[in-house]
């Protein structure tokens, strides 16, 4: 039964599909890796901290994102939108496998209660070298750090 099964061509074009599946799903896990610090306050001013790193296999020109700040009854008491990664000329884009760090600063104008403050980061654009720009979500993945 075996010598029928490894003779079948059908058989080889299954370890093909198989193959190109598998190679596939690991091009997939490259992405631009995000982790998020906890949030630090100080008055009316709220920092979070950003550690990027590009696991893609070309160097991302720019990338756009949003900072929610959300008190622990989930009310948003802050945003911030900005470049994280390029977006002017005098900032570089992050090369591969390369890693970089961002601040957000948001402002708030009362003071913020320095008690279970989360940040959401959300990310609108990102800018591939010598590529169309891709679906954000498809290439980013976010990660809280918990204090």
């Amino acid at each position: 039964m075996t010598g029928l099964i490894h003779s079948n061509p059908f058989y080889a074009e299954m370890k093909i599909l198989l193959l190109i599946f598998a190679l596939c799903a690991i091009a997939v896990h490259a992405q631009l890796a995000v982790t998020v610090s906890p949030v630090k306050v100080t008055g009316q001013k709220a920092v979070v901290a950003l550690s990027m790193t590009n696991n893609l296999a070309v160097s991302v020109e720019s990338a756009r994102a949003v900072c929610f700040l959300l008190d622990d009854h989930g009310t948003m008491v802050g945003q911030s939108a900005k470049w994280v990664i390029g977006g002017t000329k005098d900032r570089a884009p992050l090369p591969v496998k390369a890693g970089t760090t961002f601040n957000f600063v948001v402002t708030s104008p009362r003071a913020l209660g320095a008690t279970n403050l989360t940040a959401q980061i959300s990310f609108s654009r990102v800018a591939l070298m010598g590529q169309p720009s891709p679906d954000p979500k498809a290439v980013v993945t976010v990660q809280n750090v918990n204090p």
